[in-house]
């Protein structure tokens, strides 16, 4: 598989539910997709195959050329950058900011016996410098707020240089304020042409940042539409994905939704 994600047929079932029904989805190279819906859409669990962190009960799912379930996995995962809820549960409090971004070089959370260089703590620095966050290299990881902490983690997600970047919902319970600055860095490093594959999970249309490019959109496992933003995240897409009459409007790079 050339493509960065590529799936068929694809359907995961724990437990006696299904959490995806036959998804068939592709991610080329320099695209930026934004994957929405409600919640207990499927999209957490989609990340996670796309994260290698599961594998599909039929069906077959491609990340960056190897097939799940026919590659290490653990050779595969430092390929991809990764910020989601669970691993921000995982990084201890103490941890110093400039360490939970450089510990991503050996794909572990927690900073132990690991050797790094000058290089490994000067890319950290940049990472946090261009999200905003330079001047927390020192602080822990505890002290920081909820905005502060989802920037040390995408910093962490870009340290390994990876192809693909998958980040969950990642401005979740932000403020206003919070949001719309994250919102703004996403962009920027979206329209970055040396930025890796994007693939973001929200619930809102308001959090899609600027730059990105196609939209998956979901509802109980299955997909309801897929394709170039600009066509298909309409209102009525939206409406069949959220289960209720919905109006939507774009203003420049961003979009707003309400229901009617």
């Amino acid at each position: 598989m050339s493509d960065v994600l590529a799936m068929a047929g694809v359907s995961v079932v724990r437990g006696g539910a299904t959490l995806l029904d036959d998804i068939s989805w592709e991610v080329e190279e320099g695209q930026r997709w934004v994957v929405l819906g409600p919640n207990g859409a499927g999209k957490t669990t989609l990340l996670q195959l796309a994260a290698g962190r599961m594998h599909p009960t039929r069906g077959v799912a491609g990340v960056l050329g190897e097939v799940l379930g026919a590659v290490d996995v653990f050779e595969l995962r430092p390929r991809i950058g990764l910020a989601s809820v669970s691993l921000a549960e995982r990084i201890p409090g103490g941890e110093r900011v400039s360490d939970v971004v450089v510990t991503a070089s050996y794909g572990v959370v927690g900073r132990w016996r690991e050797n790094y260089d000058d290089l490994d703590h000067a890319r950290a620095g940049e990472l946090l410098g261009a999200l905003g966050a330079g001047h927390l290299a020192d602080r822990t990881y505890g002290t920081l707020s909820e905005g502060e902490r989802k920037r040390v983690q995408i910093a962490r997600a870009l340290m390994t240089d990876p192809e693909l970047m998958l980040l969950d919902e990642p401005a979740a319970g932000l403020d206003l304020g919070g949001r719309e600055d994250l919102v703004a860095r996403l962009g920027a490093i979206a329209g970055d042409v040396m930025a890796p594959a994007l693939i973001l999970v929200t619930h809102h249309v308001e959090e899609i940042p600027p730059n990105f490019t196609d939209v998956l959109l979901m509802r109980d496992g299955r997909v309801v539409a897929q394709g170039p933003l600009e066509i298909t995240l309409t209102a009525e897409n939206l409406s069949a994905t959220f289960g209720l009459p919905l109006e939507l409007e774009q203003r420049g790079a961003r979009y707003a939704a309400w229901s009617r």
